[in-house]
């Protein structure tokens, strides 16, 4: 029997970048406007305040950028050490781990706020070096313009083979990018109204697909057994 893997259903996908979004959005607009996700950002800010001899302002957005990096060592370290463990997945424990990282900024105060935004963006990497694909197709789950050329990718092959294998699969990054868009926009309006608090509902939704993936073991452990 084929073990269908929860890491890359639709669902699931769906609501890492319903959570990717609303991270982004969260240190935008509660952390001092440093993008969580988008490294392309950080790098333009972080060489403009360079250039201008800004080097607290630089440094703002280069460590960010160093914790992403760090983030996809750790992750792609983890799947390794923990890639045939039986009692629990490799990815289930990034996502907690990123439970605990999101936990912990919720409590940290405006004045560290250079603290929150490295923590975020640790999980956000580790987040986007272990759930890649979905039904079979490389995407992103913090992020929109490797998504956005993908879709429109397929868009174009549909367009001159009517394949509709590819008009499906642009469809389904169209979605994702919708969804992580949906996850920006409240995670800027509820901002305004719970602050650095935020975050705490990422943590909620990543334990919705914590459960997904335990749910989905034991399932399928018990139809083994069976």
């Amino acid at each position: 029997m084929t073990k269908n893997q929860t890491s890359e259903s639709f669902r699931l996908s769906a609501l890492l970048s319903l959570s990717g979004g609303l991270q982004d959005a969260y240190t935008y607009n509660v952390r001092g406007q440093v993008f969580a996700n988008a490294q392309t950002g950080n790098v333009i800010l972080m060489s403009q305040h360079f250039m201008l001899g800004q080097l607290a302002q630089a440094i703002q957005y280069l460590l960010p950028i160093m914790a992403f990096a760090t983030g996809i060592i750790l992750a792609e370290q983890i799947g390794h050490k923990f890639k045939h463990e039986k009692r629990i997945h490799w990815r289930q424990i990034v996502l907690i781990l990123e439970m605990i990282l999101l936990l912990i900024v919720g409590f940290l105060p405006n004045e560290y706020d250079m603290l929150a935004n490295i923590l975020v963006s640790l999980s956000c990497s580790m987040q986007v070096q272990t759930f890649r694909t979905v039904h079979g197709y490389g995407y992103a789950s913090t992020m929109c313009i490797g998504n956005l050329r993908s879709g429109t990718e397929s868009l174009s092959i549909y367009i001159r083979e009517h394949d509709k294998e590819q008009l499906k699969k642009a469809i389904h990054y169209y979605v994702i990018i919708f969804i992580f868009a949906v996850g920006a926009g409240l995670g800027g309006i509820l901002s305004m109204k719970f602050g650095i608090r935020t975050i705490w509902i990422s943590v909620a939704i990543l334990l919705v697909d914590c459960l997904m993936m335990c749910k989905k073991k034991l399932d399928y452990d018990h139809h083994f057994i069976m």
